[in-house]
């Protein structure tokens, strides 16, 4: 038998030094390994204990493990996860699934036709963006594999009735908005992780599929696994969202993410016997 598991990257499996949430006393606080390096500075983490699980997680031969993200292709190819290299990766939020680093063309061709068929062009929505966005709060805005949009802001800045306007322009438009930590995120509804995950597991034959995740992004891909967890922290954890295949862990930073691979070998096991 055949196990998937599909794992959010940010907040959820890495971290990064402002995420970390090392709240006990300095002896007490977990050996970190640097799991990714940007513009020549360590970047994004995991504890030592959670790389030597991911390691024994993906050297199962019945495994099969995905990183899933919203990252673009470049930002993701920046990670060195320990253990055997996925041959499948999902990122865009599921818009490029890449087959041994190589973006599958056949994929991306269906998603742009859907994207096409079913929601506001890109376009728009980023013109949209940058119109009622206020220099104040506002550092970049960025356009992600001509697929969504997202902006960089000062997060205590931004007025909530901004973001409330902006998702009930969004709406009948087929798109979604997502805060997740400094980004907002405008992303187009039928964009998502779960299909993507789909997708491989036909591909692999996978007969269970395993989830985590910690943001609104990731509530699609939660809910179409056979199990999910989701950390004590993010958007999930801070709406108080819950589902009955879904573990709601109470640890929050780096350690959820280490509690998170520890959770994912043992339903590995067990599905696999």
């Amino acid at each position: 038998m055949t196990v998937l598991v599909a794992s959010d990257l940010d907040r959820t499996l890495i971290y990064s030094t402002a995420a970390l949430a090392l709240t006990m006393p300095d002896p007490l606080a977990p050996r970190l390994l640097c799991v990714e390096v940007h513009e020549h500075k360590p970047l994004s983490y995991m504890t030592e204990t959670a790389a030597g699980l991911l390691t024994e997680l993906s050297a199962d031969p019945d495994v099969v493990f995905v990183p899933t993200t919203t990252r673009t292709r470049k930002q993701y190819q920046r990670i060195r996860f320990p253990g055997r290299p996925a041959k499948y990766a999902i990122c865009a939020n599921g818009g490029q699934l890449l087959v041994d680093g190589i973006p599958d063309r056949d994929w991306r061709r269906d998603v742009a036709t859907r994207l096409a068929e079913e929601c506001a062009p890109l376009e728009e929505v980023h013109a949209h963006l940058l119109a009622t966005a206020d220099p104040a709060w506002l550092r970049k805005a960025r356009i992600a594999e001509d697929l969504f949009a997202y902006l960089v802001v000062e997060r205590d800045l931004v007025p909530p009735e901004w973001l409330k306007a902006l998702a009930e322009w969004a709406e009948p438009r087929g798109w979604t908005v997502s805060l997740q930590g400094r980004k907002i995120y405008a992303v187009p509804r039928p964009l998502t992780k779960s299909a993507a995950m789909r997708e491989v597991a036909r591909r692999t034959g996978a007969t269970t599929t395993l989830a985590a995740g910690d943001s609104l992004l990731d509530a699609d891909l939660l809910l179409a696994a056979d199990r999910g967890w989701r950390p004590g922290h993010g958007e999930l954890a801070d709406a108080g969202w819950n589902a009955p295949s879904v573990t709601a862990l109470t640890v929050a930073g780096v350690l959820a993410g280490e509690e998170i691979v520890r959770a994912f070998g043992r339903a590995a096991g067990t599905a696999g016997r």
